[in-house]
Protein backbone atom coordinates (compact mmCIF):
# COMPACT_ATOMS: atom_id res chain seq x y z
CA UNK A 1 0.00 0.00 0.00
CA UNK A 2 1.55 3.39 -0.47
CA UNK A 3 0.31 6.60 0.75
CA UNK A 4 0.44 9.66 -1.71
CA UNK A 5 0.17 13.38 -0.99
CA UNK A 6 -0.42 15.93 -3.49
CA UNK A 7 0.38 19.70 -3.09
CA UNK A 8 -1.42 22.85 -3.62
CA UNK A 9 0.42 23.33 -7.00
CA UNK A 10 -1.33 20.06 -8.31
CA UNK A 11 -4.40 20.57 -6.90
CA UNK A 12 -4.83 24.55 -8.14
CA UNK A 13 -7.11 23.77 -10.87
CA UNK A 14 -9.59 21.03 -12.90
CA UNK A 15 -6.72 20.58 -15.27
CA UNK A 16 -4.17 19.90 -12.27
CA UNK A 17 -7.54 17.54 -10.42
CA UNK A 18 -7.18 15.67 -13.83
CA UNK A 19 -3.77 15.53 -13.47
CA UNK A 20 -3.92 13.89 -10.09
CA UNK A 21 -6.64 11.43 -10.46
CA UNK A 22 -4.59 9.93 -13.80
CA UNK A 23 -1.39 9.86 -11.11
CA UNK A 24 -3.71 8.08 -8.46
CA UNK A 25 -5.31 5.39 -10.89
CA UNK A 26 -2.27 4.54 -12.77
CA UNK A 27 -1.26 2.47 -9.59
CA UNK A 28 -3.28 0.14 -7.94
CA UNK A 29 -1.28 0.42 -4.90
CA UNK A 30 -2.25 4.38 -4.64
CA UNK A 31 -4.96 3.43 -1.92
CA UNK A 32 -4.63 6.32 0.55
CA UNK A 33 -4.27 9.91 -1.10
CA UNK A 34 -3.36 13.05 1.14
CA UNK A 35 -4.62 16.58 -0.35
CA UNK A 36 -3.58 19.94 0.14
CA UNK A 37 -5.64 22.90 -0.40
CA UNK A 38 -5.77 24.56 -3.88
CA UNK A 39 -2.90 26.58 -4.47
CA UNK A 40 -1.97 29.27 -6.77
CA UNK A 41 -2.91 28.20 -10.85
CA UNK A 42 -0.33 31.51 -12.39
CA UNK A 43 1.97 33.49 -10.39
CA UNK A 44 -0.18 36.28 -9.75
CA UNK A 45 -2.66 34.34 -7.98
CA UNK A 46 -3.85 33.69 -4.43
CA UNK A 47 -3.59 30.59 -2.47
CA UNK A 48 -6.81 29.06 -1.44
CA UNK A 49 -5.45 29.39 2.30
CA UNK A 50 -4.55 32.88 1.87
CA UNK A 51 -8.48 33.64 0.76
CA UNK A 52 -9.54 31.99 3.82
CA UNK A 53 -6.89 33.51 6.14
CA UNK A 54 -8.41 36.92 4.74
CA UNK A 55 -12.10 35.29 5.39
CA UNK A 56 -11.22 35.18 8.78
CA UNK A 57 -9.03 38.53 9.44
CA UNK A 58 -12.44 40.32 7.72
CA UNK A 59 -14.70 38.56 10.49
CA UNK A 60 -12.23 38.99 13.40
CA UNK A 61 -11.60 42.81 12.13
CA UNK A 62 -14.53 44.20 11.05
CA UNK A 63 -17.62 41.29 11.04
CA UNK A 64 -17.85 42.15 7.22
CA UNK A 65 -17.38 38.80 5.36
CA UNK A 66 -18.79 38.88 2.40
CA UNK A 67 -16.79 39.73 -0.52
CA UNK A 68 -13.68 37.61 1.48
CA UNK A 69 -16.36 34.18 1.50
CA UNK A 70 -16.72 35.02 -2.33
CA UNK A 71 -13.46 34.61 -2.97
CA UNK A 72 -13.09 31.44 -1.55
CA UNK A 73 -16.27 30.13 -2.73
CA UNK A 74 -15.65 30.86 -6.43
CA UNK A 75 -12.09 29.28 -6.43
CA UNK A 76 -14.24 26.02 -5.71
CA UNK A 77 -16.97 27.08 -7.91
CA UNK A 78 -14.01 26.99 -10.89
CA UNK A 79 -12.70 23.62 -9.87
CA UNK A 80 -16.02 22.01 -9.93
CA UNK A 81 -17.05 23.72 -13.23
CA UNK A 82 -13.78 22.35 -14.39
CA UNK A 83 -14.47 18.78 -14.15
CA UNK A 84 -18.55 19.33 -14.00
CA UNK A 85 -18.83 18.08 -10.73
CA UNK A 86 -22.53 18.15 -9.09
CA UNK A 87 -23.18 21.50 -7.93
CA UNK A 88 -24.87 20.71 -4.34
CA UNK A 89 -20.99 20.44 -3.36
CA UNK A 90 -20.56 24.33 -3.48
CA UNK A 91 -24.13 24.59 -1.49
CA UNK A 92 -21.99 22.18 0.48
CA UNK A 93 -19.20 24.38 1.00
CA UNK A 94 -21.08 27.10 1.55
CA UNK A 95 -23.12 25.84 4.44
CA UNK A 96 -20.13 24.13 6.49
CA UNK A 97 -17.96 27.60 6.07
CA UNK A 98 -20.70 29.63 7.50
CA UNK A 99 -21.69 27.08 10.00
CA UNK A 100 -17.76 27.32 10.98
CA UNK A 101 -17.91 31.54 11.03
CA UNK A 102 -20.78 31.26 13.38
CA UNK A 103 -19.53 28.37 15.86
CA UNK A 104 -16.30 30.55 16.31
CA UNK A 105 -16.83 34.08 15.51
CA UNK A 106 -16.03 34.99 19.06
CA UNK A 107 -12.60 32.73 19.12
CA UNK A 108 -9.88 34.24 16.97
CA UNK A 109 -7.47 31.20 17.10
CA UNK A 110 -10.43 28.60 16.31
CA UNK A 111 -11.90 30.86 14.04
CA UNK A 112 -8.53 30.53 11.92
CA UNK A 113 -7.68 26.97 12.59
CA UNK A 114 -11.13 26.26 11.28
CA UNK A 115 -11.21 28.33 8.10
CA UNK A 116 -7.68 27.52 7.19
CA UNK A 117 -8.01 23.96 7.47
CA UNK A 118 -10.83 24.56 4.98
CA UNK A 119 -9.28 24.32 2.15
CA UNK A 120 -8.01 21.00 2.77
CA UNK A 121 -11.24 19.38 3.86
CA UNK A 122 -13.24 20.50 1.03
CA UNK A 123 -10.87 19.81 -1.48
CA UNK A 124 -10.59 16.33 -0.64
CA UNK A 125 -14.18 15.96 -0.78
CA UNK A 126 -14.35 17.17 -4.34
CA UNK A 127 -11.40 14.76 -5.24
CA UNK A 128 -13.10 12.02 -3.88
CA UNK A 129 -16.34 13.26 -5.91
CA UNK A 130 -14.10 13.70 -8.85
CA UNK A 131 -12.21 10.34 -8.75
CA UNK A 132 -16.00 8.49 -7.91
CA UNK A 133 -17.11 10.10 -11.54
CA UNK A 134 -13.91 8.07 -12.94
CA UNK A 135 -15.70 4.91 -11.94
CA UNK A 136 -13.80 4.45 -8.84
CA UNK A 137 -14.85 3.47 -5.04
CA UNK A 138 -13.40 6.83 -3.66
CA UNK A 139 -14.00 8.01 -0.55
CA UNK A 140 -13.71 11.14 1.70
CA UNK A 141 -12.43 10.23 5.31
CA UNK A 142 -12.40 13.19 8.00
CA UNK A 143 -9.27 13.68 10.01
CA UNK A 144 -12.20 12.36 12.69
CA UNK A 145 -12.85 9.67 10.91
CA UNK A 146 -9.46 8.42 10.23
CA UNK A 147 -8.17 9.18 13.68
CA UNK A 148 -5.65 11.73 13.28
CA UNK A 149 -5.94 12.85 17.32
CA UNK A 150 -4.06 16.01 17.94
CA UNK A 151 -3.08 18.17 20.79
CA UNK A 152 -5.35 21.24 21.40
CA UNK A 153 -3.34 23.69 20.35
CA UNK A 154 -4.39 25.86 17.74
CA UNK A 155 -2.03 26.76 14.73
CA UNK A 156 0.41 24.21 16.39
CA UNK A 157 -0.65 20.29 16.49
CA UNK A 158 1.41 17.45 17.71
CA UNK A 159 -0.32 14.11 17.11
CA UNK A 160 -1.05 12.12 19.94
CA UNK A 161 0.46 8.69 19.90
CA UNK A 162 -2.96 6.97 20.31
CA UNK A 163 -3.81 8.25 16.79
CA UNK A 164 -1.34 6.19 15.46
CA UNK A 165 -3.63 2.62 16.82
CA UNK A 166 -6.95 4.33 15.30
CA UNK A 167 -4.93 5.33 11.61
CA UNK A 168 -4.06 1.32 11.42
CA UNK A 169 -7.65 0.41 10.64
CA UNK A 170 -7.45 2.69 7.20
CA UNK A 171 -5.76 -0.36 6.16
CA UNK A 172 -9.20 -2.60 5.96
CA UNK A 173 -11.10 -0.08 4.30
CA UNK A 174 -11.69 -0.66 0.38
CA UNK A 175 -11.48 1.42 -2.36
CA UNK A 176 -9.27 4.83 -2.68
CA UNK A 177 -9.24 6.85 0.64
CA UNK A 178 -8.98 10.93 -0.03
CA UNK A 179 -7.90 12.30 3.55
CA UNK A 180 -7.42 16.22 3.46
CA UNK A 181 -4.02 17.32 5.13
CA UNK A 182 -3.22 20.30 7.10
CA UNK A 183 -5.06 19.14 10.57
CA UNK A 184 -6.75 16.72 12.93
CA UNK A 185 -8.97 16.92 15.37
CA UNK A 186 -8.55 17.56 19.32
CA UNK A 187 -9.69 15.50 22.18
CA UNK A 188 -12.03 18.26 22.73
CA UNK A 189 -13.45 18.34 19.44
CA UNK A 190 -11.74 21.17 18.05
CA UNK A 191 -10.15 21.46 14.26
CA UNK A 192 -6.36 22.10 14.87
CA UNK A 193 -3.84 22.88 12.44
CA UNK A 194 -0.38 21.87 12.30
CA UNK A 195 2.65 23.89 11.72
CA UNK A 196 4.46 25.48 8.33
CA UNK A 197 4.28 22.47 6.22
CA UNK A 198 0.94 20.80 7.17
CA UNK A 199 -0.08 18.43 4.55
CA UNK A 200 3.18 16.47 4.37
CA UNK A 201 2.85 16.31 7.75
CA UNK A 202 -0.26 14.64 7.86
CA UNK A 203 0.54 12.52 4.74
CA UNK A 204 3.19 10.80 6.85
CA UNK A 205 1.67 10.66 10.19
CA UNK A 206 -1.24 8.66 7.68
CA UNK A 207 2.44 6.38 5.96
CA UNK A 208 3.48 5.56 9.10
CA UNK A 209 -0.03 4.76 11.01
CA UNK A 210 -0.69 1.81 8.12
CA UNK A 211 3.04 1.05 7.75
CA UNK A 212 3.11 2.21 4.24
CA UNK A 213 5.30 0.13 1.46
CA UNK A 214 6.53 4.23 0.80
CA UNK A 215 4.91 7.69 0.85
CA UNK A 216 4.54 9.65 -2.16
CA UNK A 217 4.86 13.45 -1.99
CA UNK A 218 3.78 15.40 -5.50
CA UNK A 219 4.69 18.63 -5.74
CA UNK A 220 5.88 20.49 -9.03
CA UNK A 221 9.56 19.99 -9.33
CA UNK A 222 11.18 16.51 -10.97
CA UNK A 223 13.17 16.03 -7.71
CA UNK A 224 15.07 17.70 -4.80
CA UNK A 225 17.98 19.87 -5.89
CA UNK A 226 21.46 20.30 -3.76
CA UNK A 227 20.54 24.38 -3.86
CA UNK A 228 17.85 26.47 -4.80
CA UNK A 229 17.43 26.37 -8.81
CA UNK A 230 16.16 30.25 -8.48
CA UNK A 231 20.01 31.41 -7.68
CA UNK A 232 21.82 28.05 -9.54
CA UNK A 233 20.73 27.51 -13.06
CA UNK A 234 20.81 23.95 -13.59
CA UNK A 235 21.48 22.83 -10.30
CA UNK A 236 22.32 19.11 -9.25
CA UNK A 237 19.47 16.90 -8.85
CA UNK A 238 19.66 14.34 -5.80
CA UNK A 239 18.08 10.49 -6.86
CA UNK A 240 18.51 9.61 -3.24
CA UNK A 241 19.43 11.47 0.42
CA UNK A 242 19.29 10.05 3.58
CA UNK A 243 16.53 11.26 6.31
CA UNK A 244 18.89 13.13 8.39
CA UNK A 245 20.69 14.89 5.70
CA UNK A 246 16.70 16.00 4.10
CA UNK A 247 16.02 17.09 7.63
CA UNK A 248 19.09 19.44 7.76
CA UNK A 249 18.06 20.77 4.60
CA UNK A 250 14.45 21.19 5.36
CA UNK A 251 15.44 23.16 8.43
CA UNK A 252 17.74 25.40 6.31
CA UNK A 253 15.20 26.90 4.12
CA UNK A 254 14.52 23.86 1.55
CA UNK A 255 10.70 24.70 0.22
CA UNK A 256 10.03 21.03 -0.80
CA UNK A 257 9.49 19.16 2.49
CA UNK A 258 9.28 20.44 5.72
CA UNK A 259 12.13 19.13 8.62
CA UNK A 260 8.84 18.10 10.72
CA UNK A 261 6.93 16.19 7.92
CA UNK A 262 9.87 13.61 8.46
CA UNK A 263 9.70 12.57 11.95
CA UNK A 264 6.78 9.80 12.07
CA UNK A 265 8.17 7.89 8.71
CA UNK A 266 11.34 8.24 10.33
CA UNK A 267 10.66 5.70 12.93
CA UNK A 268 8.96 3.21 10.92
CA UNK A 269 12.11 3.52 8.26
CA UNK A 270 9.36 4.56 5.21
CA UNK A 271 11.05 5.57 1.61
CA UNK A 272 9.95 8.65 0.89
CA UNK A 273 9.22 9.81 -2.95
CA UNK A 274 9.37 13.19 -3.89
CA UNK A 275 7.89 13.34 -7.53
CA UNK A 276 5.93 16.01 -9.96
CA UNK A 277 2.93 15.71 -10.72
CA UNK A 278 3.37 17.39 -14.00
CA UNK A 279 6.13 14.92 -14.94
CA UNK A 280 5.37 11.47 -12.97
CA UNK A 281 7.38 9.81 -15.39
CA UNK A 282 10.41 11.24 -13.72
CA UNK A 283 12.56 9.18 -11.37
CA UNK A 284 12.04 11.92 -8.49
CA UNK A 285 14.35 11.98 -5.01
CA UNK A 286 14.01 9.09 -2.71
CA UNK A 287 14.62 9.59 1.09
CA UNK A 288 15.78 6.54 2.81
CA UNK A 289 17.17 6.05 5.73
CA UNK A 290 20.82 5.27 4.55
CA UNK A 291 21.84 5.54 0.75
CA UNK A 292 25.45 4.97 -1.06
CA UNK A 293 27.51 7.57 -0.98
CA UNK A 294 28.72 7.23 -5.19
CA UNK A 295 32.13 9.60 -4.32
CA UNK A 296 29.74 12.53 -3.20
CA UNK A 297 30.12 13.58 0.25
CA UNK A 298 27.73 16.87 0.31
CA UNK A 299 24.30 16.42 -1.23
CA UNK A 300 23.29 19.82 -0.75
CA UNK A 301 23.62 23.96 -0.18
CA UNK A 302 20.85 25.24 2.17
CA UNK A 303 20.29 28.91 3.60
CA UNK A 304 17.85 30.97 5.97
CA UNK A 305 17.81 34.51 7.11
CA UNK A 306 15.52 35.36 9.90
CA UNK A 307 18.53 34.70 13.22
CA UNK A 308 19.95 37.14 15.52
CA UNK A 309 22.75 35.88 18.20
CA UNK A 310 23.00 36.78 22.02
CA UNK A 311 26.74 37.10 22.25
CA UNK A 312 27.68 36.99 25.54
CA UNK A 313 31.72 37.80 27.06
CA UNK A 314 32.81 36.49 30.63
CA UNK A 315 36.38 35.81 31.88
CA UNK A 316 36.96 32.57 32.80
CA UNK A 317 33.25 31.08 31.61
CA UNK A 318 34.73 27.71 31.15
CA UNK A 319 35.25 27.51 34.67
CA UNK A 320 32.25 28.23 36.12
CA UNK A 321 30.30 24.99 36.48
CA UNK A 322 26.11 25.56 35.49
CA UNK A 323 27.26 28.58 33.36
CA UNK A 324 25.52 26.74 30.44
CA UNK A 325 22.13 25.50 32.69
CA UNK A 326 21.77 28.76 34.29
CA UNK A 327 21.80 30.81 30.43
CA UNK A 328 19.58 28.04 28.87
CA UNK A 329 17.11 28.03 31.67
CA UNK A 330 16.26 31.72 31.46
CA UNK A 331 15.51 31.08 27.69
CA UNK A 332 13.14 28.07 28.60
CA UNK A 333 11.54 30.68 31.18
CA UNK A 334 10.37 32.33 27.95
CA UNK A 335 9.31 29.42 25.90
CA UNK A 336 12.17 30.18 23.19
CA UNK A 337 14.13 26.82 22.26
CA UNK A 338 17.75 27.88 20.71
CA UNK A 339 19.16 27.13 16.96
CA UNK A 340 23.08 26.62 17.58
CA UNK A 341 25.45 27.42 20.51
CA UNK A 342 29.04 27.87 19.42
CA UNK A 343 31.06 28.82 22.25
CA UNK A 344 35.09 29.72 23.26
CA UNK A 345 36.38 29.73 26.77
CA UNK A 346 35.00 32.70 28.08
CA UNK A 347 32.51 33.65 25.16
CA UNK A 348 29.19 31.67 24.26
CA UNK A 349 26.36 32.81 21.74
CA UNK A 350 23.20 31.78 21.61
CA UNK A 351 21.57 31.59 17.97
CA UNK A 352 17.63 32.36 17.89
CA UNK A 353 15.35 32.66 15.48
CA UNK A 354 14.60 36.44 15.78
CA UNK A 355 10.89 36.41 15.89
CA UNK A 356 11.10 34.74 19.48
CA UNK A 357 12.30 37.98 20.88
CA UNK A 358 8.95 40.15 20.77
CA UNK A 359 7.00 41.48 23.08
CA UNK A 360 9.52 42.43 25.15
CA UNK A 361 11.12 38.82 25.76
CA UNK A 362 14.60 40.35 24.54
CA UNK A 363 14.41 43.14 27.03
CA UNK A 364 13.90 40.68 29.96
CA UNK A 365 16.47 38.59 28.55
CA UNK A 366 19.43 40.40 28.03
CA UNK A 367 18.71 41.77 31.86
CA UNK A 368 18.77 38.50 33.27
CA UNK A 369 21.79 37.46 32.03
CA UNK A 370 23.31 40.67 32.96
CA UNK A 371 22.05 40.33 36.71
CA UNK A 372 21.89 36.35 37.14
CA UNK A 373 25.18 35.44 35.02
CA UNK A 374 27.45 38.54 35.91
CA UNK A 375 28.51 38.62 32.44
CA UNK A 376 31.05 41.43 31.29
CA UNK A 377 29.48 41.58 27.96
CA UNK A 378 26.05 40.67 26.60
CA UNK A 379 24.73 42.17 22.90
CA UNK A 380 22.51 40.96 20.03
CA UNK A 381 23.73 40.70 16.16
CA UNK A 382 20.66 41.50 14.36
CA UNK A 383 19.94 40.13 10.28
CA UNK A 384 21.92 36.90 10.01
CA UNK A 385 21.67 33.98 8.14
CA UNK A 386 22.60 30.18 8.20
CA UNK A 387 23.79 28.89 5.51
CA UNK A 388 24.68 24.60 5.65
CA UNK A 389 26.56 22.13 3.82
CA UNK A 390 24.84 18.77 4.48
CA UNK A 391 26.22 15.31 3.88
CA UNK A 392 26.61 12.35 5.73
CA UNK A 393 29.85 11.78 3.57
CA UNK A 394 31.50 14.59 5.00
CA UNK A 395 32.83 12.66 8.09
CA UNK A 396 35.36 10.60 6.35
CA UNK A 397 36.62 13.15 3.70
CA UNK A 398 39.27 15.03 4.16
CA UNK A 399 39.20 19.16 3.14
CA UNK A 400 35.31 19.70 3.07
CA UNK A 401 35.88 22.49 5.88
CA UNK A 402 38.67 23.75 3.71
CA UNK A 403 36.76 24.27 0.62
CA UNK A 404 34.27 26.17 2.21
CA UNK A 405 36.08 28.99 4.03
CA UNK A 406 37.93 29.23 0.56
CA UNK A 407 34.60 29.54 -1.55
CA UNK A 408 33.31 32.33 1.34
CA UNK A 409 36.64 34.13 1.39
CA UNK A 410 36.53 34.06 -2.40
CA UNK A 411 33.36 35.20 -2.88
CA UNK A 412 34.17 38.26 -0.08
CA UNK A 413 32.16 36.77 2.70
CA UNK A 414 32.72 37.28 5.95
CA UNK A 415 31.85 34.43 8.11
CA UNK A 416 30.37 35.35 11.66
CA UNK A 417 30.40 31.61 13.51
CA UNK A 418 31.08 28.02 12.61
CA UNK A 419 28.97 25.64 13.72
CA UNK A 420 29.23 21.71 13.51
CA UNK A 421 27.49 18.89 15.38
CA UNK A 422 29.65 15.98 16.32
CA UNK A 423 27.30 14.10 13.43
CA UNK A 424 29.24 15.66 10.95
CA UNK A 425 26.02 15.47 9.05
CA UNK A 426 26.22 19.53 8.13
CA UNK A 427 28.48 22.41 8.38
CA UNK A 428 26.42 25.64 9.42
CA UNK A 429 28.16 29.37 8.39
CA UNK A 430 26.46 32.36 10.11
CA UNK A 431 26.68 35.54 7.65
CA UNK A 432 24.90 38.85 7.23
CA UNK A 433 21.81 37.65 5.48
CA UNK A 434 22.36 40.06 2.78
CA UNK A 435 25.68 38.02 1.65
CA UNK A 436 23.47 34.48 2.43
CA UNK A 437 22.71 34.16 -1.74
CA UNK A 438 25.99 34.76 -2.36
CA UNK A 439 27.08 32.20 -0.02
CA UNK A 440 25.16 29.56 -1.10
CA UNK A 441 26.56 29.74 -4.57
CA UNK A 442 29.78 30.29 -3.65
CA UNK A 443 29.80 26.69 -2.00
CA UNK A 444 27.55 25.02 -4.52
CA UNK A 445 30.14 26.32 -7.33
CA UNK A 446 32.96 24.66 -4.92
CA UNK A 447 31.71 21.66 -4.28
CA UNK A 448 29.29 20.65 -7.82
CA UNK A 449 29.57 20.35 -10.87
CA UNK A 450 26.01 20.84 -12.31
CA UNK A 451 25.81 17.45 -14.67
CA UNK A 452 26.49 15.50 -11.97
CA UNK A 453 23.58 13.23 -10.63
CA UNK A 454 23.54 11.25 -6.96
Amino acid sequence: MKVVKFGGSSLASGVQFNKVANIILSDSERKIVVVSAPGKRYSEDIKTTDLLIALAQAIIEDGEEKKALEAVLQRFADIVSDLTLDKTLLTNIDRELRKLMSQYKNDAPRLMDALMASGENQNAKLMAAYLSKRGKEATYVSPDEAGLLVTDDPGNARILPEAYEKLRKLKQMSGILVIPGFFGVSKQGHIVTFPRGGSDITGSIVAAGVEAEVYENFTDVDSVYSVNPQLVNSPKEMREITYREMRELAYSGFSVFHDEALQPVVTKKIPVCVKNTNHPEAEGTRIVAERSQNGCPVVGIASDKGFLSINITKYLMNKEVGFGRHLLEILEDECISFEHTPSGIDNISIILRDHQLRNGKEERILERIRTELKVEDVQVERDLAMVMVVGEGMCRTVGIASKATEALAEAGVNIKMINQGSSEVSMMFGVDAKHADLAVQSLYYKYFTPVNHI
